[in-house]
């Protein structure tokens, strides 16, 4: 998860807040506001555990919001890991940097907004046409959405990954996240564990 920062045409600056699924590069949410206390990303977080899942850990950076009480009480009342990165070190955090990119190219970048609520719609409308469309190179050419279904049905083989990443998976049965901590150069995309970006 990570944030990101823009202006409407008034000049008022918002913020967005971005989680995303390590597993499949599903973007779990898109808030919009002028200002995002932890408080905030808690109650984030409960919805899309309430919608996905608790996830066994989540990647941050570490800024304010991160690492505040509120964030790690919540976190450890519900058995969650906090991975922070190293300090001046984005890319370990690699996949919501790449999906921060693309964010901005087609949509802070492209549009210019006259209140939050053009920058939240428009960001619910392209979330679900990132998730169900967009397709990645790195998840064989199928969207986030693709990729997870092609994974449960047994189309794809388990991929290969670099052993300090952490990968997602969602299973149909519970309707849950989890994650695999990456020991070995090969992900069992059926086993139970997740992280979030």
């Amino acid at each position: 998860m990570d944030f990101m920062s823009d202006a409407l045409t008034d000049g008022r600056k918002f913020r967005t807040f971005n989680l995303i699924d390590d597993f499949n590069r599903e973007v779990l949410a898109i808030e919009a506001d002028t200002s995002l206390p932890a408080k905030r990303v808690v109650r984030v977080l409960e919805r899309v555990m309430w919608e996905k899942g608790k996830p066994e850990s989540i990647r941050v950076d570490n800024g304010p919001e991160f690492i505040s009480n509120t964030l790690e009480s919540f976190c450890k009342e519900k058995e969650i890991q906090l991975q922070f990165i190293k300090p001046g070190k984005p890319m370990q955090n690699g996949y919501v940097e790449r999906f921060n990119r693309t964010f901005r190219e087609d949509i802070l970048d492209a549009y210019l907004f006259s209140s939050l609520k053009e920058v939240r719609v428009l960001s619910q409308e392209w979330m679900k046409d990132y998730n169900g469309f967009h397709p990645h190179k790195s998840l064989n050419g199928y969207s986030p959405i693709g990729y997870r279904h092609a994974v449960e049905s047994g189309k794809l083989p388990t991929r290969k990954c670099q052993p300090e990443f952490t990968t997602c998976n969602s299973d149909s049965n519970n309707n849950s996240l989890h994650v695999n901590n990456l020991i070995s150069n090969s992900v069992n995309p059926l086993k139970s564990n997740s992280t979030l970006s």
